[in-house]
C-alpha cells in the first residue's frame, strides 16, 4: 500500500508526497517516493508504480544479484534508487553511466577482481583519461559495491577496489583531483566582454555579457543564476535567495545572500518576462561560454572558474572572512578558502602605527 503525507512549502503551498513499498517474503526489497501539487496525481502515480513494480520482472531480487548479474545492472539499479530517494547531482549520474558502458561493467559482480580494477584503469588511462578522472570511477565503484552488499544483500566484496587502488597510486595511475586556481586575466576578460556585446548586438537573445559579470559580482554558480527569483529579491537590503543551495548534507536549503552593488544593479536591468530573472538553462550558459573561450583561443577558462575570480576580488577588496560569507553562503573557511587565489600584486600593505 502506498502512503501520503501532505506538507507544506516554504511559499505556503500544500505538497503531496506519495510513497510507494514494495515487500517480498516479508523483507522491504524496494522504496521510491515523488512530490506533487495534487493528491489525485499522487495517487495515480502510486497505483501505477505499484503496477509496475509488482511484476517480478521489475527488478531483480536480492537471491538474483547474489547469483548473477553484470556490474552495469547494479550500477543501473543504484543510480535508479538513489534519484528516487533524493536528487542525484548531475556530475556523479553521469560518470556511474558510463561506468555502466565499460568492460569492466560487463564482469559479474560478484566475482570483480582487483586485477579487474587495475585492467580497467589501465584502459581508460591509455584512452586518454587524466588519473583524477580515473580515481573517480574508483569512488563511485566502492560506493556502489558496499551499497551493495549492505542494502541488498549482493555477496560482493568492495575491499577489492581499495586493494587495486593502493597499487594504483603506486603507479600515479590515480590521483586526487586537484583544487583549480584558474582566474581569468583583465586581457580575456576585455576580450569575453567585446566578444558577447558583437554577438547581443546581432538580436542574440541570451545576455551573456550581464551574466558573466553578474556571476564576478555576484560569486553565483551557474545554476544559481538562472534559478534567481525575481520575487526573492529584496531592495530595501539588496539580498537574494538560493534556493536548494549547494550543501553536503541538505539538498533543500534556501538561504539569503547579500548582492554587491554591481550585481545588484545587473539584476535591475533584466527585463521581467519571467519569474526567474535569468530563465536559462545552466548547460546553456555554459556552453556559450566554453564557445566563446574557443572562438577567442583562450585556454582552459571555464564558467566555475568566475566564481573563483569573484571570492578572490572579494578579499582583494578588503572585505573580511565573515563578510565574504555573507556573499557567497560558504560555512567553513576551509571550503571558502578552495575559492579564494589572491595575487600578490593585489595585496595593500598596511604600515603599523
Amino acid at each position: 500500500m502506498a502512503t501520503f503525507r501532505a506538507r507544506q512549502r516554504r511559499d505556503g503551498s500544500i505538497a503531496y508526497l506519495a510513497e510507494v513499498r514494495i515487500k517480498r517474503g516479508g523483507r522491504l526489497v524496494h522504496r521510491e517516493s515523488k512530490t506533487f501539487g495534487k493528491l489525485g496525481i499522487a495517487k495515480q502515480w502510486a497505483a501505477r508504480r505499484e503496477s509496475q513494480l509488482s511484476k517480478a520482472s521489475a527488478f531483480p531480487t536480492r537471491k538474483q544479484l547474489a547469483r548473477r548479474g553484470p556490474l552495469r545492472k547494479i550500477l543501473a539499479r543504484y543510480r535508479r534508487e538513489i534519484s528516487e530517494i533524493r536528487p542525484m547531482g548531475r556530475t556523479k549520474s553521469t560518470e556511474i553511466q558510463f561506468l555502466e558502458k565499460t568492460d569492466l561493467a560487463t564482469r559479474n559482480v560478484t566475482k570483480i577482481r582487483a586485477s579487474d580494477v587495475i585492467a580497467h584503469v589501465r584502459a581508460r588511462r591509455k584512452a586518454g583519461a587524466s588519473a583524477s578522472t580515473v580515481n573517480n570511477d574508483l569512488v563511485w565503484l566502492r560506493i556502489v559495491l558496499r551499497y551493495a552488499r549492505v542494502a541488498w544483500d549482493v555477496k560482493v566484496d568492495p575491499t577489492v577496489v581499495d586493494d587495486a587502488y593502493s597499487v594504483l597510486r603506486a603507479e600515479k595511475l590515480v590521483t586526487k583531483s586537484r583544487r583549480r586556481t584558474r582566474r581569468p586575466s583583465n586581457s580575456e576578460l576585455s576580450a569575453l566582454t567585446e566578444y558577447f556585446r558583437r554577438k547581443e548586438k546581432r538580436c542574440s537573445s541570451l545576455p551573456m555579457h550581464d551574466i558573466m559579470w553578474f556571476a564576478i559580482h555576484s560569486a553565483r554558480r551557474q545554476s544559481e543564476i538562472t534559478s534567481l527569483l525575481a520575487q526573492d529579491n529584496d531592495k530595501k537590503t539588496r539580498t537574494g535567495i538560493v534556493r536548494n543551495l549547494k550543501h553536503p548534507s541538505n539538498r533543500e536549503l534556501f538561504r539569503r545572500f547579500k548582492y554587491t552593488d554591481e550585481a545588484w544593479e545587473i539584476i535591475c536591468r533584466q527585463p521581467r518576462n519571467d519569474d526567474r530573472v535569468f530563465p536559462f538553462k545552466p548547460r546553456t550558459i555554459g556552453a556559450a561560454f566554453t564557445r566563446a573561450c574557443h572562438i577567442l583561443e583562450i585556454d582552459d577558462l571555464r564558467f566555475h572558474d568566475l566564481r573563483h575570480e569573484a571570492i578572490s576580488r572579494f578579499f582583494e577588496a578588503g572585505y573580511s572572512i565573515v563578510e565574504v560569507q555573507q556573499f557567497t553562503l560558504h560555512e567553513i573557511w576551509a571550503a571558502l578558502s578552495g575559492y579564494t587565489h589572491l595575487r600578490p600584486e593585489s595585496v595593500v600593505i598596511r604600515s603599523g602605527r
